[in-house]
């Protein structure tokens, strides 16, 4: 190669990329029912989205869609999927449950999954409440009181899916564990005192699909070891809740967790099992592929329904419907569908990470197992080239989702994979016989349950070696922008490596056409990737067991964030105009467990309107009740509380006591400075004290019963107040906050309050000057992220 045909070579491999983007756009366009799908899942995943972006999310639909027939409808499509997504969230909050924290209950509830045990803590499950003011709705039942059975293992209980129990407990926010039971529907949790099963269960179709459930289970046990069939059940069913945490671990560390949550690999599996069965039958092919639907969808709800198997359910259905109308399987529609419907039934299931790496690995596949298989097949055989090439694809398409929410990447996934692979599909078919025959007697289930024994001690030794090995696991601590730009460069690597190659005017050969195919698989990743983040909304909750106060900056007003275990709660929003929920955005709160305004200033609740429509509170606490505003009035449309001094207000790990105002007489008007009339609270939590003054001065505070408390939010933006230095001496703090906005033409903070603090307080932070402030606690530990 010459020095010119060097210095050309760039721009070779640009116009090769686009022309290869010019191909891929014209590819897409040949294929309109396609785009007019994906539109749709991009208006579903847009449902809460400002209507700028759902505007501008048509637009692109429309440019990629073309002149023709599809531009319009891939339009309406996401306009209607945005809409649909918005009604379907509110119709999934509605409900009394979420504004009940603190009241006791005494109920009856269906139990909807498992009851699991925890690391540490009381066993818990979702359920359905059944009876009085939060009938219909889904909760977390957490207790130390479940029924076992006699010298029971671990993870049994003598309540299944479907039973009613009687429960007595108190209502609260779901905590830090119990949080992704949000993206389920979840609405509360109730910690209950009392569970004692009724006798009775759940009818109708649901009714009958767990008396199914129930044989199935019992078939898998038949004479298995605990640990056998334990693992059997997770397996064949996904019913994960009485394998050890040893042995969990054990399969997350070889990268075999993939095989106890059951997605499409045991979709397929099952279809492949009841077609070769009604083969053996004789029977005619279209009626062949009808039986295998209807075991697919008897199959999904049996397992629980989750995400992947409710991906893995939709594609192999319309898989099989395709084949019925004689048409080859579109694997890609096919996919977007599985999108659809899963989103349109919840559009939170985007932000879990099963929903995630099931989708991605899929894409993976699609995009890279063929030509890697290719590829392998010329050194390896045949069975060992598609495994490989199935690990490697999948493991590649997850990898970056696997580093943004466990910050890990399992080395030990492709040996451990090739190693457990002869194993896998015996027992997904011998589970699934003995679960067919234990529906007639569960003996009749014993001997295919015998025949697994030795795969299942195969499998669990295959994944305690592979994990136990050096660099089994690869822990990532990576931001996600760095992720993503990681994957993205590779991609955009291996695009221009095979744009040069095909620009050079040299044959690419075999081996290196698996190079295109590779490059998108890692643009499809990026861009899964790029979604999760966007999930995620730019922050991520707090340690468990750690307690984060964040001060605001949202310019001349207060907001404080307050988070612990999962629960959120916000106190004052600042002005209407302010920045709060691009605030709240970058925290990562997506739904608060309650807002707490503190009086009627519009610096403190102006933004309130706002906060609700967006992050849904399930309590909001009025300290401005009864005073005339335009927040207020537009308050009335909500139920809130009005506080009164001497009343505990619980919210998960975080106390709240009211210290200010005092109960309101009957026919008490509002009158004189909301000021002197605002909330004033002392929160208690990880053995640390917050003292929130609002903008209640010394001449309200200094009649205050008083302790010494860790931290002080510094009352009304530090204007000049002669009674501090006092309250200081009484309160004692080790750190104070000042928020206050920049530029404000109050002269906050008045030289007479910083000097004091100066004197008395070891740590004083500002809003003003030090931006947002977060404090961490744990345990009495307390330290400060400016």
């Amino acid at each position: 190669m010459t020095m010119r045909d060097e210095t050309r070579a760039p721009a070779r491999a640009a116009r090769a990329l686009g022309e290869r983007g010019r191909h891929g756009l014209a590819v897409v366009r040949a294929h309109p029912r396609h785009v007019v799908l994906a539109a749709l899942v991009a208006g579903l995943l847009l449902g809460r989205a400002q209507p700028a972006v759902v505007v501008l999310a048509a637009a692109a639909a429309a440019v990629v869609a073309g002149a023709s027939w599809p531009a319009p409808a891939a339009v309406v499509a996401v306009l209607v999927g945005a809409a649909f997504a918005d009604a379907r969230l509110v119709a999934l909050d509605a409900g009394v449950l979420a504004d009940m924290h603190g009241r006791v209950v005494n109920t009856r509830v269906v139990v909807l999954e498992p009851v699991r045990e925890r690391a540490s803590g009381p066993a818990a499950a979702r359920v359905r409440v059944l009876d009085g003011a939060g009938r219909g709705e889904q909760a977390v039942l957490s207790s130390r009181r479940w029924p076992r059975p006699a010298n029971a293992g671990r993870g049994v209980f003598d309540v299944a899916v479907g039973d009613i129990v009687a429960v007595s407990g108190q209502v609260g926010p779901l905590g830090f564990a119990d949080a992704y039971q949000r993206l389920r529907n979840a609405h509360a949790a109730i910690e209950a005192v009392r569970v004692e099963p009724t006798g009775e269960r759940r009818g109708g179709v649901a009714g009958a699909l767990d008396g199914v459930r129930r044989r199935a289970e019992a078939g898998l046990t038949q004479r298995l070891g605990a640990s056998e069939s334990a693992l059997l059940r997770g397996m064949v069913l996904g019913a994960d809740e009485r394998l050890t945490p040893e042995v969990k671990e054990d399969f997350q560390r070889s990268g075999l967790a993939h095989i106890l949550a059951v997605s499409g690999q045991n979709v397929m599996l099952l279809a492949i099992l009841v077609i070769a069965a009604a083969t053996l039958l004789g029977l005619p092919i279209r009626t062949r592929l009808v039986i295998a639907a209807l075991a697919i969808a008897l199959y999904v709800p049996l397992t629980g329904a989750g995400p992947s198997i409710q991906r893995a359910g939709v594609m192999g259905i319309a898989g099989l419907v395709a084949a019925l109308a004689g048409r080859p399987t579109q694997r890609w529609y096919a996919l977007l569908l599985a999108a659809a419907a899963t989103l349109a039934l919840n559009p939170r299931t985007v932000q879990e990470p099963g929903w995630q790496l099931s989708f991605a690995a899929v894409a993976a596949l699609l995009a890279g197992f063929t030509p890697l298989s290719e590829a392998f097949k010329r050194h390896l055989p045949d069975p060992v080239a598609e495994a490989t090439a199935l690990t490697l694809a999948a493991t590649i398409g997850t990898a970056p989702l696997m580093a943004l929410h466990f910050e890990a990447i399992s080395l030990a996934a492709l040996p451990a994979n090739l190693l457990a692979a002869p194993a896998i599909a015996p027992v997904m078919w011998l589970g699934v016989i003995a679960c067919a025959a234990a529906q007639v007697a569960a003996p009749l289930a014993t001997p295919f349950a015998l025949l697994t024994a030795p795969l299942l001690v195969y499998v669990q030794h295959v994944a305690r070696l592979t994990a136990s090995t050096p660099l089994s696991v690869v822990e990532i601590h990576a931001s996600a922008p760095l992720v993503l730009a990681g994957w993205a460069a590779l991609a955009l690597a291996l695009l221009a490596a095979a744009a040069l190659r095909r620009g050079s005017g040299r044959p690419p050969g075999r081996r290196l056409r698996v190079v295109p195919a590779a490059a998108g698989l890692v643009v499809a990743v990026t861009a899964a990737a790029t979604a999760t983040a966007l999930t995620r909304q730019g922050g991520a909750p707090p340690p468990p067991g750690v307690l984060r106060v964040t001060f605001l900056d949202i310019g001349q007003g207060d907001a404080t964030l307050i988070e612990l275990d999962g629960t959120a709660v916000l106190v004052d929003t600042g002005k209407p105009d302010g920045p709060i929920l691009e605030r709240l955005r970058k925290a990562g709160v997506d739904r608060l467990d309650a807002l707490m305004l503190t009086h009627a200033e519009t610096d403190h609740e102006g933004a309130a309107p706002a906060v609700i429509a967006e992050h849904r509170p399930r309590l909001i606490v009025d300290g401005g009740a009864g005073w005339s505003s335009r927040v207020q009035r537009a308050l009335a449309r909500h139920t809130v509380h009005a506080p009164a001094a001497g009343e505990t207000i619980t919210l998960g790990g975080l106390r709240f006591r009211v210290l200010w105002p005092p109960r309101r007489p009957a026919g008490w008007r509002a009158t004189g400075d909301p000021n002197d009339n605002a909330l004033v609270m002392r929160l208690e939590a990880e053995g640390v004290s917050v003292f929130l003054s609002a903008d209640a001065e010394s001449p309200v505070l200094s009649g205050l019963a008083l302790s010494p408390v860790d931290v002080l939010k510094v009352p009304h933006h530090g204007s000049a107040d002669p009674g501090l230095p006092s309250l200081l001496e009484r309160l004692r703090p080790r750190i104070a906050a000042i928020e206050v906005g920049q530029e404000n033409t109050y002269g906050h903070p008045a030289p007479s309050t910083t000097r004091a603090l100066a004197a008395a307080v070891k740590t004083v932070v500002r809003t003003d000057r030090d931006g947002t402030v977060r404090l961490h606690a744990d345990d009495g530990r307390l330290w400060v992220e400016r």
